[in-house]
């Protein structure tokens, strides 16, 4: 059985940083392209992040860029969203995402697999 369970959400302060997790399993996790796409309330899905599966390229939405980073630990079957200078629109509900390769991973829109989210709220 295919799971993505994501942790480390939670409410901090604006300029705050937080570091969620995504956790597989069920899955060949080195063949997976993995996005972290978050979604606000009242607004559509927006792709926030994702690392590739075959030479871990990564892709940023231009709002998080600088602030952001996406890495991968294959051993852990684990991928990390490290978020730094938080700000109030970040506040979302992250869910991390799966898709085989080939992938292009910054298709937001077409991936297989989803966690069941983690919240997050940046207070002003």
């Amino acid at each position: 059985e295919v799971q993505l369970v994501e942790s480390g959400g939670g409410l901090v302060q604006a300029g705050g940083s937080l570091r969620l997790s995504c956790a597989a399993s069920g899955f060949s996790f080195d063949d997976y392209a993995i996005g972290w796409i978050r979604q606000a309330p009242g607004k559509e899905r927006e792709g926030v992040s994702c690392i590739s599966a075959t030479d871990g390229s990564t892709h940023y939405t231009d709002s998080v860029k600088g602030r952001f980073t996406i890495s991968r630990d294959n051993a852990k079957n684990t991928v990390y969203l490290q978020m730094n200078s938080l700000k109030p629109e970040d506040t979302a509900v992250y869910y991390c995402a799966a898709r085989r390769r080939p992938f292009y991973c910054a298709t937001y829109g077409s991936y297989d697999y989803w966690g069941q989210g983690t919240q997050v709220t940046v207070s002003s």
